[in-house]
């Protein structure tokens, strides 16, 4: 089980129990998460339903055998089964940490499956499977975990995207289904900026299991797994989990050792009260123009543009469900 620095700087999860979704597969990005987590204090949930990444032939995930590791090197750990795509299962899996440790401080959702296919080529009941755990399997899990991290005034959680969400072949609604899960994790670091939750998102790059659904070449594959192992990836995640992160609403692409923030904003663009179709082509340039580009990162601290102004003017009716 890696453990990183040591010293009175460490930083450590003592006392706080984390839940990670997905953590069965060896190797995997949940599994190096849950290890590193744990060996720097933290109680963890190992989560994984056991079904692989997805391929044909994929090496089916272990969430016992994980636990085992952990404890193993002195750690605390409980192996969970229950499926993020559905959202009794996701309560099941809240409740798991509950049951044993009464509390859920972190939760990293890592699960996932994954299909490559052309848009056109790809079958219905595969996207409906992306779209069940990769956006729903993040919804439920947030949602089943929201109202103790509401309750304890305080409460870390890390989504998985990817860089398919800004286009790759092949892989369309897989890229959808993160991008939705990149909104999901905007509009929850301000509903829980007032509670002490921090939701971020880290868009990583491993060599994992979910490799055996492509066909790589043997040189690049073996380069690939020294380069980047998922154990390069855990120290960002493990940071936007700890207390002290300061970052609320982030994108961060993480592997090989390299972190960098994914940043978003808006140019100051073309304006005409009188509007026409010919003024859009016609100043598409200034549209399109990069040197007027304002950057956000806190969405506390959104852009100030018209779109905002009227959202800020807009006071929500009393919700009635449906």
């Amino acid at each position: 089980m890696s453990g990183g620095s040591s010293g009175a700087n460490e930083l450590r999860f003592d006392g706080r129990v984390a839940i990670v979704t997905g953590a069965g597969s060896n190797p995997g990005l949940g599994r190096a998460h849950a290890r590193l987590l744990a060996s720097r204090g933290a109680k963890v949930v190992v989560n994984d339903l056991g079904v692989g990444s997805g391929a044909k032939g994929s090496a089916y995930g272990d969430a016992g055998a994980v636990a085992a590791e952990i404890v193993a090197a002195g750690g605390e750990a409980i192996a969970d089964q229950h499926d993020v795509a559905h959202e009794a299962g996701a309560k099941a899996i809240i409740q798991t940490a509950i049951d044993a440790w009464g509390r859920v401080d972190i939760v990293v959702n890592n699960a996932g499956s994954g299909v490559r296919a052309s848009f056109e080529e790809m079958a219905t009941h595969d996207i409906e499977r992306l779209v069940r755990v990769h956006l729903m399997g993040g919804v439920w899990m947030c949602r089943a975990a929201w109202p103790h991290m509401l309750a304890a005034g305080y409460g870390r959680i890390v989504n998985t995207t990817s860089g398919a969400m800004f286009g790759l072949p092949t892989s369309t609604i897989y890229g959808a289904v993160k991008f939705g899960l990149f909104g999901m994790t905007r509009g929850l670091a301000l509903e829980g900026a007032p509670h002490d939750i921090k939701v971020n998102a880290v868009s990583p790059g491993a060599a994992t299991n979910a490799l055996q659904r492509y066909d790589v070449e043997p040189d690049f594959l073996a380069r690939y797994e020294v380069q980047y192992p998922p154990e390069l990836v855990s120290p960002a995640v493990a940071f936007l989990a700890h207390e002290s992160c300061p970052v609320t609403g982030g994108l961060f692409d993480v592997g090989g050792g390299n972190v960098s923030a994914r940043l978003f904003g808006a140019t100051t663009g073309h304006r005409n009260p009188a509007l026409t179709i010919e003024d859009v082509r016609d100043n598409l340039d200034a549209v399109l123009d990069a040197s007027t580009f304002s950057i956000t990162t806190d969405p506390r601290a959104p852009i100030v543009s018209r779109a905002n102004q009227v959202a800020s003017a807009l006071a929500p009716k009393p919700y009635q469900p449906g």
